[in-house]
């Protein structure tokens, strides 16, 4: 079998039960979000040879982009709870021995962010206003600008940077969602983000329905749900290895919820 999708509204409720009667704090949830991001574009601590659990078969983590591949990642954040794993996602990376440089054109003023935000800067984190400039100097890309809970036109400045995304041959991991893209239906059919559709993306804590338009190396980072919640949701829940925080899906079909 192939791991259920978790749409926008499931999606939504779900985060706010795991802040009600599962105890999970935002800040918490963000911290374990970014360290699954994180690991995403590290070494994994395992062999990448195929575990087979069940029916669902899973690949071992990949090193997608290790150090020696370049040190450099930029990490585009945008102005919401995405951004905010991105935020995290830069730190952890700073600890791996990454040189992470972090564009974030709409600043939130949430207590929350600026925390985010000066613990990166307390590391020498490089903050930069041109995403063209940066995009030219980085090995990697995490695009954390919009979610699950994005709808709507993209406006700028981050219209642009999505079409530079989509342009770039650098490599680019999205978060939970390519930016642009409906959860439901995909890449819009026009504009910004039409053809934009990154070779790797991590989903957090279950895939979205978009993932039937997903073309690229697809994990999945989710080694906090409880049980409980799971099969509320009617979640599938995978084998994490050792200490690892994702698992890579083969290529296959998904069940909508």
């Amino acid at each position: 079998m192939s791991l259920r999708t978790l749409n926008a509204t499931n999606a939504a409720e779900l985060d706010k039960e795991l802040m009600s009667l599962g105890a999970f704090s935002i800040d918490q949830l963000m911290e374990l979000a970014g360290l699954s991001v994180s690991q995403a574009g590290a070494p994994s601590l395992y062999d990448d040879r195929p575990v087979i659990i069940g029916l669902t078969t899973f690949l071992k983590v990949y090193k997608v982009h290790p150090p020696e591949k370049g040190k450099r990642v930029l990490v585009a954040v945008g102005p919401g709870n995405n951004g905010g794993d991105g935020l995290v996602a830069a730190r952890h990376l700073w600890h791996y021995g990454y040189q992470p440089t972090v564009f974030y054109p709409k600043q939130s003023k949430k207590e929350l962010y600026q925390r985010l935000s000066q613990q990166l800067k307390n590391l020498g984190v490089p903050f930069t206003d041109d995403f063209e400039e940066a995009l030219n100097n980085t090995d990697h890309v995490i695009d954390s600008i919009f979610g699950f809970s994005f709808s709507g036109e993209v406006r700028e400045p981050f219209s642009a940077v999505i079409t530079a995304l989509e342009n770039t041959k650098v490599p680019v991991t999205a978060v939970d969602a390519p930016s642009s893209w409906s959860i439901e239906g995909g890449p819009p059919t026009s504009g910004p983000g039409a053809k934009f559709n990154p070779p790797f993306l991590i989903s957090l804590t279950a895939p979205k329905p978009l993932v039937s338009h997903f073309t690229g190396r697809h994990f999945v980072g989710g080694r906090f749900l409880p049980p409980s919640v799971a099969e509320k949701y009617n979640l599938d829940v995978p084998v994490y290895k050792g200490v690892d925080q994702i698992v890579e899906l083969l290529a296959g079909g998904h069940t909508k919820i």
